[in-house]
């Protein structure tokens, strides 16, 4: 009786936990900020399609643009790995940003996408976060200043593993 009645609690209790995350996993959290984006953009942008996987690498770490061009990102989780434990985003850092200290910041920031509050400032666009299947996206205007410029995923642990890229406006 014991056994069946912690396998009830168990049940109710991961059912609960499913429950919970099921609207944050259908809610429109990349839409946001691609929203935003567009609402400062009306050219016609270009876009650029990035994956992203369990091995915590984006298939493209170098992205070339003009300056004042106007970009669409589209990020692809091409993962397995559940959503809570391997999840991706894009996020284009100004120029002199330390990237260190920002996924730093990131680590305790997971009700904000891993954007720093204290830090929100550093960043030019970016997405919310992908699990596995998933695509999120945002649409911005790049850079008027030629030079380059970081991009990154802010997930604790993937930029330090190497989940990063550069933005080059020239």
């Amino acid at each position: 009786m014991r056994v069946f009645s912690l396998a009830c609690a168990l049940a109710v209790a991961s059912l609960g936990a499913a429950a919970a995350q099921t609207p944050a996993a259908k809610a429109p959290a990349a839409k946001a900020p691609a929203a935003k984006a567009k609402a400062t953009s009306t050219a016609a942008a270009r876009t650029v399609n990035i994956t992203g996987g369990d091995n915590m690498k984006f298939d493209q770490t170098e992205i070339t643009a003009k300056p004042g061009e106007t970009l669409h990102i589209v990020l692809k989780n091409i993962g397995t790995m559940p959503k809570m434990a391997m999840a991706h985003n894009f996020v284009l850092l100004k120029t002199g940003t330390d990237q260190a200290e920002f996924s730093k910041a990131a680590f305790n920031a997971r009700e904000t996408d891993f954007i720093p509050p204290t830090m929100k400032d550093a960043v030019i666009a970016h997405t919310g976060l992908a699990g596995p299947g998933e695509s999120v996206e945002v649409r911005f205007k790049v850079p008027a200043k030629a030079g380059t410029y970081a991009f990154i995923c802010s997930f604790p642990g993937h930029f330090g593993l190497g989940m990063r890229g550069t933005l080059i406006v020239k």
